[in-house]
């Protein structure tokens, strides 16, 4: 159900029920949670794709487990499922790109809006498919979505399930960009090494900075730049930066 598969310094995992879409079930989720976990600790990973096999990224749940009373109820599965994945995309000091193979629907959608960086091909689209079966949008989707499209347009998405196209969600700030089908995989793979070249530490200092953006004060965060700059400052890749620029050559980071 979860495909993994590392590729020089990125590791790429593949969300891989393309029969269902690529539609959540338990076994997939906690599969999911351990993946995001072996990568975080693994330091030749620098950098985290997360796509879809088939023809769609992620349709969200799977309805059938949802309503089957055998399974775990729709709170558990956001409390158990759900929220430790967005907590870990968050949480892990690496880039995390979501690549948005197709559609994205619900939890699916929320899922790529958490990661850092967000790329989709021409033909995908993103679905705030909620309330379109009496639900709420899960998986910080209230929280992440007014953040990147403003209140006004996410209110609108979440009651009216409307679907976006991937041109639209990068015209509203939704997503980093938009790759034409026919390159999309290898357009996609070629961000996600760029990125893992980059220095590591540096870039995870800065997605931490980011999220206390979301609730700091603007003194909160000038004081928490200064500490992270100082450590910064004594990574072994602000050293090669500097010394690369004096010696007019291209840096050779190693995530250190």
């Amino acid at each position: 159900m979860i495909q993994f598969e590392k590729i020089d310094a990125v590791g790429k995992i593949t969300l891989n029920r393309k029969e269902k879409y690529n539609s959540f079930v338990r076994e997939m989720a906690l599969a999911l949670q351990n993946t995001l976990k072996n990568c975080a600790n693994d330091d030749s990973i620098r950098c985290i794709l997360i796509t879809g096999a088939g023809k769609a990224f992620c349709a969200g749940q799977d309805l059938k487990e949802a309503i089957d009373p055998k399974e775990p109820e729709i709170e558990q599965i956001v409390r158990e499922h759900y929220n430790p994945i967005i907590k870990k995309i968050r949480g892990i000091e690496k880039p995390v790109i979501a690549v948005v193979n197709g559609v994205a629907a619900g939890a699916g959608a929320n899922l790529a809006l958490a990661c850092d960086i967000v790329v989709a091909s021409q033909s995908a689209n993103l679905i705030q498919a909620f309330s379109k079966i009496g639900l709420i949008p899960d998986s910080g989707g209230t929280y992440f979505l007014p953040r990147l499209i403003g209140f006004p347009k996410a209110t609108a998405l979440m009651m009216t399930g409307e679907s976006v196209s991937a041109e639209k969600a990068e015209q509203m700030g939704m997503i980093y960009a938009v790759y034409a089908d026919a390159e999309f995989e290898s357009k996609s793979l070629e961000l996600a090494k760029s990125i893992s070249e980059m220095p590591t530490k540096g870039l995870g200092y800065t997605k931490k900075l980011l999220n206390h953006s979301l609730n700091n004060t603007l003194e909160e965060q000038l004081d928490l730049e200064a500490e992270t700059q100082a450590l910064s400052a004594k990574s072994e890749d602000h050293k090669e930066g500097i010394q690369a620029f004096l010696e007019k050559r291209k840096p050779v980071f190693t995530g250190k």
